[in-house]
């Protein structure tokens, strides 16, 4: 046991080192530094380091060694996934109404329909990476909803970057993707719910029955003592960082929950995050968001090695580039053309209906956390994994070149708003 301990923390340290030094990298040439983290963990895995004689990658990160890391990177993941819902700024959440409603659907609802009518269309291209182990329509719902994602804190960061948290285009893209990640992971529950991935425990009815309860028991019982404590430390003068360890112990609790319901972790976490009490002006409380980044930023490489393992690239085929396409340009039609059609028809100009457009066709580590649903789940095989894992890589990438093409900066809305409290600093 005190070996695999010594090669667990050789392995950590490896993937944390390079990780970072990647993310700088991306960094360095214009991208986010996701990109440079999700290249470490193929570069790790058989895509690259796998490829050579005596395959280095097993040597740094042994099969016996996998599964450790596999926790880690989940207890990561669940950390990043209450980042997620806590940063959810409500109230900005309901301004600029006037145009959101139609951006966020369309942008996703149409990936989600293009998502659906491929495995139509190209239903022998997905056969052949391999059948799932959930039927038919729940694989179905899942391909739109993996289309469908827009990673928010990905997004934010590239408009904290880009200096855009002040303008009309910045501010609806976020806005609009916070509704279009919550819808999003509201239509994961589905498909899980659909595929009965809890192993048929019980009736899909009653699991959902029960997350209504829980849902209700998190939001009228635990959101009231949460807001308790958060008051009471902030009176003794003390920071809301301190709340730490009492946010950590949530949402793990509420992960597990959703764990124990057939469902998976992530999605209790998300909903933790939700349920955490804010400011009184629905902002999230910028010392507990921080605190609560850096502490899952930590582990987060962790996680993006672990989805590169599940990542070959040498294995894919010709029909499976081919369907690589496929899903790419459905992605990105989905995403940005129908982001661009709903801004414009809502009355921004051409340039900044682009840009929104541009900027909701960033998937990132939401993605990734989606895609590690359904491969732990059955929704999708190892080679249609690398396949999906390969289409954030390129839409995300392709973000920052295409805003860059259209040159000047948009115009600055009447009162700047925050677009995310903590947004230049996150880890993907």
């Amino acid at each position: 046991m005190e070996t695999i301990v010594v090669r667990v923390v050789l392995a950590v340290a490896v993937i944390t080192a390079l990780s970072y030094l990647l993310g700088v990298i991306a960094r360095r040439i214009g991208q986010p530094a996701v990109v440079g983290q999700l290249f470490a963990g193929i570069l790790l895995g058989p895509s690259v380091l796998g490829r050579l004689p005596g395959n280095p990658g097993t040597a740094l990160i042994p099969l016996v060694i996998r599964p450790y890391l596999t926790v880690v990177a989940q207890l990561a993941l669940v950390l990043f996934l209450f980042f997620v819902g806590y940063e959810l700024n409500r109230k900005l959440l309901r301004r600029r109404m006037h145009a959101v409603p139609l951006i966020a659907v369309a942008a996703f609802v149409v990936p989600m329909l293009l998502g659906a009518g491929s495995t139509v269309v190209f239903a022998d291209w997905f056969a052949a990476t391999g059948a799932p182990a959930v039927e038919h329509q729940a694989f179905v719902l899942f391909v739109a909803v993996a289309l469908s994602i827009t990673a928010v804190p990905v997004l934010a960061g590239i408009i904290a970057e880009r200096g855009l948290g002040g303008t009309v285009v910045g501010v609806v893209a976020m806005t609009s993707a916070g509704i279009i990640d919550a819808l999003g992971w509201l239509a994961l529950t589905g498909a899980m719910l659909k595929a009965d991935a809890g192993g048929g425990q019980r009736p899909w009815a009653i699991t959902l029955l029960l997350l209504v309860v829980y849902v209700l028991v998190m939001v009228f019982v635990a959101r009231p003592v949460l807001g308790r404590l958060r008051r009471g430390a902030l009176a003794a003068g003390r920071s809301a960082a301190s709340l730490l360890p009492v946010a950590a112990t949530f949402a793990m609790a509420s992960a597990w929950v959703t764990g124990a319901l057939g469902l998976h972790v992530i999605l209790g976490a998300f909903i933790a995050g939700l349920v955490m009490p804010r400011d009184e002006d629905g902002q999230p409380d910028p010392a507990l968001l921080t605190a609560v980044e850096k502490a899952g930023g930590v582990l987060l490489p962790v996680f993006f090695v672990v989805s590169g393992l599940a990542t070959d690239v040498g294995a894919l085929r010709a029909a499976d580039l081919g369907l690589l396409g496929v899903i790419c340009v459905a992605a990105t039609v989905g995403k940005l053309g129908a982001g661009l059609l709903a801004a414009r028809l809502s009355g921004l100009s051409w340039r900044d209906a682009t840009s929104v457009g541009i900027m909701l066709n960033t998937r990132g580590l939401t993605e990734l956390a989606v895609l590690n649903v359904g491969l732990q789940a059955g929704f999708i095989s190892g080679r249609l994994y690398t396949v999906f894992v390969l289409m954030a890589l390129l839409t995300t990438a392709a973000t920052g070149p295409l805003l860059g093409l259209l040159g000047r900066r948009p115009a600055v809305v009447a009162e700047p708003e925050p677009v995310a409290v903590g947004g230049g600093g996150h880890p993907a």
